[in-house]
């Protein structure tokens, strides 16, 4: 403590100023419990001291086996997780001129992590041996271990571990035997396990498990409920339940017998639940149970009828959109009106009424004149039809190829193919040429396929296929390109027609000058008298 002293013209105060001591700690202080594979952090304090250095220490001088974090006055020590190899840890507080100080702790460890386990062998049969055994896992220290064993509240076994050495966690056991007897089916069995040490903190220290006698048996009275019922209409929910009596709990499988006879695998559960049941969901359900344990199996089987409401329904069987040449049926239904009571019309190109069996009308071969638009009626109620639209599809046929100006033609020229055809839905065109190393493919325009200033290299033969989603055909094409005459051998032609036209005409000019004249002396001359010709 030093004594500051202040003067004034009168007085002399005395001002005293207090210097903190220098001082260290270890938190937490005492009484450190801590459980064996857990977490424990230590703290070293010290007051007094403005740049303290900190070191810790091990008994023996053994690994720290943990983490040392320093801070401004203080220092962590961290251990995750604890091990029992150290239980003593000192720490040592450095303040320059100030010293030294240092302060031990001790640990004392723990381990009782989890509930006791409960194993019954063999499978419990009435007036049978059965051996219980409890097992207390990653004990420490076990010499202070109780366990109590009960069957109800009929004690089996009471024991404890006080004269075990063992200086590392262990698990221990007990077990008990004794005779089964029927009314032992469905008892509990409690395993009591404590850990009692008085100078120690922490909780818990006792551990109870239980478990029920089971015998295993099953399955056995097995049946299947069905709700709403057997019989549900189209579109309601059906909830099939398969209930049996087995332990332990069996396996269920659900299976459908299908109509070819197969059976199809649907689900693993008690309960098959179909939200919106369909008429293909009729038929026979099959509900197997599997006891893993006994090995024994039992089925149950429900025979599930979905009925279809009566409404207004217009079909066509196969379908709405046929190839041409297939048998189509027509059918038409309306709730609560007999056959009689409806007619069937045609309405495409004008209405045709049609002679139905039964409100069905069946075309044996269907063609594209069959196509269109049909209207069933009620003939009670006017207002009340139904219409569909029937498609007759038809491949490409009636093919026609027309090549201009011909299939030979000469170089520099322009060759137009078109093709025309019968079909429905309308064809598609490709003209490919083939060719040795690939395939040329040319671009149609509405069926027509134009070579510009074909060349030698166009010769070949062409293939045009013509085809729609219901079928195809394919044409072939020869072209022929031929060249063009050279200069010297146009001029022959000219030559000659020049030769023959001058042959002709010199003896015409010579009887033209004679006929001349004579005109001249007479005045004039029959061109048939000057030659001498009979008319």
């Amino acid at each position: 403590e030093k004594i500051n002293v202040e003067k004034t013209a009168d007085f002399m105060y005395v001002l005293p100023v207090v210097v903190e001591a220098f001082e260290m700690d270890i938190i937490p202080a005492n009484n450190i419990v801590a459980q064996i594979g857990e977490t424990l952090i230590l703290t070293c304090n010290s007051t007094g001291c403005a740049s303290p250095s900190f070191s810790w220490r091990a008994q023996m001088d053994n690994p720290l086996e943990g983490t040392v974090n320093n801070h401004r006055t203080y220092s962590t020590l961290t251990m995750n997780p604890v091990n029992i190899e150290n239980s003593h840890y000192l720490c040592t507080v450095f303040c320059g001129e100030k010293g030294e100080k240092q302060k031990s702790i001790k640990v004392e460890f723990y381990s009782f992590p989890s509930d006791p386990i409960i194993e019954i062998s063999p499978t419990l049969v009435a007036g049978e041996p059965v051996t219980v055994t409890c097992k207390i896992p990653d004990v420490y220290p076990s010499d202070h271990l109780e366990v109590l064993l009960k069957k109800e509240e009929q004690v089996l076994l009471e024991k404890n571990f006080y004269e075990d050495a063992s200086t590392n966690i262990e698990t221990k056991t007990v077990t008990y035997s004794f005779n089964a007897m029927a009314e032992d089916i469905g008892k509990e069995i409690t395993c009591v396990a404590k850990l009692p040490i008085a100078h120690m903190d922490f909780e818990p220290k006792e551990r109870i498990t239980s478990q029920k006698l089971d015998a295993n048996f099953g399955p056995q009275n097995t049946i299947i409920t069905a709700s709403p019922g057997n019989s549900a209409m189209e579109g309601e929910p059906l909830n099939l339940t398969c209930v049996t009596e087995s332990n332990p709990p069996p396996q269920i499988v659900w299976r459908k017998h299908l109509a070819n006879e197969s059976i199809q695998h649907l689900i693993e559960n008690n309960v098959l639940s179909i939200p919106h049941a369909r008429f293909t969901d009729s038929g026979l359900y099959i509900c197997e149970v599997i006891n893993l344990v006994t090995n024994k199996t039992e089925k149950a089987t429900v025979d599930i009828v979905i009925e279809v409401a009566q409404k207004n329904t217009f079909s066509v069987f196969p379908s709405s959109a046929v190839i041409r040449g297939e048998s189509i049926t027509i059918s038409c239904t309306f709730a609560d009106v007999t056959s009689v009571q409806r007619t069937l019309k045609e309405i495409s190109g004008g209405i045709t009424t049609l002679e139905t069996i039964d409100g069905t009308y069946t075309v044996d071969r269907a063609q594209l004149k069959d196509a269109g638009t049909y209207e069933c009626i009620s003939l009670i109620n006017w207002e009340s039809s139904l219409s569909i639209i029937l498609y007759v599809k038809v491949p490409p046929q009636n093919i026609t190829v027309l090549v201009y100006p011909s299939e030979n033609v000469t170089e520099g020229e322009n060759v137009t193919i078109t093709c025309s055809t019968y079909s429905n839905p309308p064809s598609q065109m490709v003209l490919k040429k083939v060719h040795q190393e690939k395939e040329i493919v040319l671009p149609s325009v509405n069926g027509t396929f134009i070579l510009y200033n074909v060349t030698k290299n166009d010769t070949g033969r062409y293939l045009l296929d013509v085809f729609n989603e219901v079928g195809s055909n394919v044409k072939v094409i020869e072209i022929a390109v031929v060249g063009r005459l050279k200069k010297t051998d146009q001029m022959i032609p000219l030559i000659i027609a020049f030769s023959s036209i001058t042959a002709v005409a010199v003896p015409v000019v010579a009887v033209l000058v004679y006929v001349s004249r004579k005109a001249k002396i007479n005045g004039s001359y029959s061109l048939v008298k000057a030659l001498g010709l009979k008319v």
